[in-house]
């Protein structure tokens, strides 16, 4: 006799444990019946022995490699030097390339992926499980919020995913991760959510993430995180690890918002616009959440509200703090920001606040951020280190194009031609030029005219990230 069969038999024998596995399962099924929730343990060998192989089937032919490439000039110190390009010649451009996942959401051939996976990128192609390969386009890509979407074409309608609903997610749910881990081919791992609401985790500038230990490596970048009935719920988008592999710490970008955005692209936008109400908040502090008598610190507080902007119009004022957004509690800014950017423009949203120590609600208007009275932009040139940079005067729209402050102010870099003395001096997207060369800049028109000085030295201020940064170079 086995030992296994010797405590099977020993079991057996013992009316009152039967008596006690059955209560146990009884008690398991009238909580759930209780809950109206279908989730519990698994009880049995039965059970247990289940297999993910029908869901994988189901939902594997939908997520695609994705490969990017770029063109990088190698530049060479003896580049110019006439002896040794004569003997060497001039140093060439080598092909640099990217490897991800993506993950086909519409038939029509939608492919959501992460921005980092296709950043600066000349070409995009995406891999299908079937072995197609196709050239795709970009639609629409965000660095803050490490999202792209990109369209391919073919005759016959794609396998997809559908997009389930994230905020529907509990810790210890079962998921499974799939993608395309070091160019190994497509390959699935199964987890829990081991986490909600994640933020300050240094991945973007978005703060709301759902963590799994399903794991998660290097090529799952832009990958599905599916739950049990075959729906995505999470586009998987990095690491924490010190090695470069898994060590059961995943972070996903919630599907509420991945639905936003794939919306967004397939809609014909520019870019990804959030719902403008005319304030600006920060956090809660333990100090500001004393101060204001809440027992703990939680929720956004308004620090600035645009006149005639609709939270003005609907009475919100700066010092009220945000507690919920149309019944759900804000727990920090980054949970308001992201469901503000779930939200649809044209729609009214109901925020619980707490406002001279009462808690009220309050219906504001969510509108398209406002372009401002100049919306051109302005091409530098000159030999000077603007030269390559295109800048315009911020607007609350162009700001939140920028993943600036609607309020900010001034004029500021939108784009830098690669290859151009802006791009070699390091300007960046979203640099506000306050001062140059002595000259308030206060239009991109009088910044076209200074950088067109017929000088060498050069002296300017750039604001980023909040941070002021004076510069004095010789060019």
């Amino acid at each position: 006799m086995t030992a296994g069969r010797a405590v099977a038999e020993e079991k057996k024998d013992d009316p009152g444990l039967s008596d006690v596995l059955t209560d146990l399962l009884h008690g398991v099924e009238g909580e759930n019946a209780t809950s109206g929730s279908d989730r519990r343990v698994p009880f049995g060998r039965e059970e247990i022995q289940l297999s993910y192989a029908p869901l994988v089937k189901q939902t594997a032919p939908a997520v695609v490699n994705v490969y990017a490439s770029q063109t990088a000039r190698v530049i060479s110190p003896f580049d110019g030097d006439p002896f040794f390009e004569q003997f060497f010649g001039r140093s060439q451009p080598r092909a640099q390339s990217s490897l991800g996942s993506g993950v086909l959401v519409d038939p029509s051939g939608i492919v959501v992926t992460n921005f980092h996976v296709i950043k600066d990128a000349d070409e995009v192609k995406v891999a299908t499980s079937d072995g197609r390969e196709f050239t795709s386009k970009i639609l629409l890509k965000d660095e803050t919020l490490d999202l792209a979407v990109l369209k391919i074409s073919s005759d016959k309608p794609f396998p997809t995913i559908p997009i389930g609903d994230s905020d529907a997610l509990e810790v210890g749910d079962l998921v499974l991760a799939i993608g395309n881990p070091f160019g190994v081919g497509q390959t699935t791992t199964s987890g829990i959510v081991s986490a909600l609401a994640r933020s300050h985790i240094g991945i973007s500038d978005s703060g709301y993430f759902i963590q799994t230990d399903a794991a998660i490596n290097p090529g799952n970048s832009g990958g599905a995180l599916i739950n049990m009935a075959g729906q995505l719920i999470g586009i998987n988008t990095a690491i924490f690890s010190r090695s470069g592999g898994s060590i059961g710490i995943g972070f996903a970008i919630p599907s509420n918002m991945v639905h936003a955005f794939a919306d967004a692209a397939k809609s014909g936008s520019d870019f990804f616009e959030r719902p403008y109400i005319g304030a600006e908040f920060e956090a809660v502090t333990p100090q500001i959440a004393e101060s204001l008598g809440m027992d703990a610190p939680t929720g956004a507080l308004v620090s600035s509200v645009a006149p005639g902007g609709p939270a003005d119009n609907a009475g919100l004022k700066p010092g009220d703090v945000v507690l919920s957004l149309n019944g759900t509690a804000v727990e920090s800014i980054e949970a308001l920001d992201y469901r503000m950017a779930t939200l649809s423009i044209g729609s009214t949203a109901t925020f619980g606040t707490l406002s001279k120590g009462q808690q009220q609600t309050v219906d504001i208007a969510l509108e398209r951020p406002p372009e401002g009275a100049t919306t051109s932009q302005v091409l530098l040139r000159g030999r000077s280190p603007f030269a390559g940079a295109k800048v315009a005067e911020l607007s609350p729209r162009l700001a939140q194009r920028l993943g600036m402050r609607t309020d900010a102010r001034g004029v500021a870099v939108v784009d830098v031609s690669r290859d151009s003395p802006a791009a070699d001096f390091g300007f960046q997207p979203g640099d506000v030029v306050r001062e140059v060369n002595g000259t308030t800049i206060d239009s991109a028109e009088k910044l076209a005219q200074v950088s067109l000085q017929n000088t060498r030295w050069w002296r300017f201020t750039v604001v980023r990230n909040g941070q002021t940064m004076r510069q004095v170079l010789r060019y």
